[in-house]
């Protein structure tokens, strides 16, 4: 009997799957990287995979590849009853979760552009830990004991002062501290949705705020974000015309992956629309502080007298990303949200409470926030310089106000599947475009984040991508 290719090719596959060398939900070899490893063509080891996934073994994913079924376990051989149970993960879960995070131990083998938080040589480390310091030693055993729920009233009055000065007026009364600016997300939306309602968010948005609301079963109209204009306010107002919409979900101030900054007219005309619709409005905030030029922006709280705006943020992004601390205020909702916020039990580390809130009362977190803010707008400009020199022309680079990230779009004739394949290989790492939406519409768009310091390294890194996108352009 003749034997194909394929098939021992498939087999050895199936052997590292059975043998437990390849787990469930496990990410499998691409097709090129095999293509190369057997010298065949790629015909043969998509027969290969047609295969497998006939035999239940592999599962594919749009734009993602392929990865050991669920049920694979089911094909593998008897193994001793003792052996711990296979723990499987969600394979489309598991993947963009890899592409937004990294692992410390391996930060320093990457040239990183996919992780959105500030570099070691960007973070206060000096004034934070100095502070924690103090803060232990004045308050002693007081920080083993339980905080209140809705966190220390001294910093919800400290948050209150400070964005006073930016025109926007808060309550301490109607603050929750919260751990992080996902939680606070989370206990918005939970608030005011139930399963099946309908939320416009904004596209391209980040892959945390997409998982928050698929776990709440809502469904979604995206509302496009133009890297020039940003929030398309028109289509939200052609969507509210045909749909029941529950809530908003927008990044007014340095949308994250565009940089875009909202005017306060047009804050104001989005506002408008909420009211008008009666549909709550919760604003992200959390690169409000990281305005390159003039003054901090305003949030849209500050022009809403009608409590539908609920305004969230954290100090992750602007301190350090293990500073775990964010608030949400809740506007006419807070009642629910606080006994949500009671009901998930996470009350945030009294520690990080009293550190933030000495930093905010010794105006210290503001002198840092100059500081960064002239970093960060040297980053922007270095990084803009990089990827227009480097790229193939054509492609499109967003430049941002403020915050730390860039969007950038790749001529159409690009191979991306393989374009990442490459720069995984040379540990170049940016977060690609198919992760910021339910709809896999941004399949020639990447994000880079520049909120860490530039070695030659890193710049060389930039210049071998934008190398490898010349030579991967598919022509005629």
């Amino acid at each position: 009997m003749k034997h194909y290719k394929y098939e021992a090719i498939a087999a050895e596959i199936e052997e590292h799957i059975i043998a437990g060398r390849y787990r469930p939900g496990d990410r499998l070899p691409s097709i090129r990287i095999l293509k190369e490893k057997f010298n065949t063509s790629i015909s043969t080891i998509q027969n290969a995979y047609d295969y497998l996934l006939a035999k239940g073994l592999v599962e594919s994913l749009l734009k993602s590849g392929y990865y050991v079924s669920a049920s694979a376990h089911q094909h593998q051989e008897n193994t001793p009853v003792k052996s711990k149970p296979v723990i499987v993960r969600d394979a489309v879960f598991k993947h963009h979760l890899s592409a937004i995070t990294t692992w410390n131990q391996q930060r320093n083998a990457f040239s990183e552009f996919n992780v959105a938080a500030a570099g070691d040589a960007f973070i206060p480390q000096k004034l934070v830990l100095r502070t924690m310091q103090q803060v232990i030693r004045s308050q002693g055993i007081g920080l083993l004991r339980y905080y209140p729920a809705n966190g220390a009233f001294h910093l919800r009055e400290q948050i209150v002062r400070r964005a006073a000065q930016y025109h926007t007026g808060l309550h301490a009364g109607e603050l929750i501290i919260t751990d992080g600016a996902l939680q606070a997300l989370y206990i918005a939306l939970a608030s005011v949705c139930a399963p099946g309602d309908v939320v416009a968010l904004e596209s391209p948005c980040i892959f945390s705020i997409l998982e928050v609301i698929r776990m709440l079963k809502l469904k979604v109209v995206e509302i496009p974000v133009d890297v020039n204009n940003g929030f398309d306010i028109d289509y939200l107002k052609k969507v509210c015309t045909k749909h029941t919409v529950k809530a908003i979900v927008v990044t007014p101030n340095f949308h994250n992956p565009t940089g875009t900054l909202l005017s306060n007219d047009q804050k104001k005309y989005l506002l408008h629309l909420a009211q008008l619709h009666q549909i709550v409005l919760i604003e992200n905030d959390v690169y409000g502080d990281l305005n390159f030029t003039e003054q901090r922006p305003c949030n849209i709280k500050a022009f809403d007298d009608s409590g539908l705006v609920m305004t969230y943020t954290s100090y992750s992004k602007s301190l350090a990303a293990g500073v775990r601390l964010g608030w949400l205020s809740a506007g006419r909702f807070f009642h629910r949200a606080e006994q949500l916020k009671f009901a998930i039990g996470s009350t945030v580390a009294p520690i990080y409470q009293e550190t933030v809130g000495a930093l905010l009362q010794s105006n210290s977190y503001d002198r840092h926030i100059r500081s960064f803010r002239m970093q960060l707008a040297k980053q922007a400009y270095h990084t803009l310089g990089l990827l227009a020199s480097a790229f193939p022309p054509g492609t499109r680079i967003s430049t941002p106000k403020g915050g730390y990230n860039m969007w950038v779009q790749m001529d159409a004739r690009v191979d991306m599947t393989a374009f990442y394949s490459y720069c995984e290989k040379a540990g170049i790492r940016f977060t690609p475009g198919y992760t910021f939406s339910f709809a896999q519409v941004y399949h020639h768009f990447f994000r880079v984040v520049f909120a860490d310091k530039y070695s030659r390294t890193k710049e060389k890194a930039i210049r071998l991508a934008g190398q490898t996108a010349h030579t991967l352009i598919c022509t005629d």
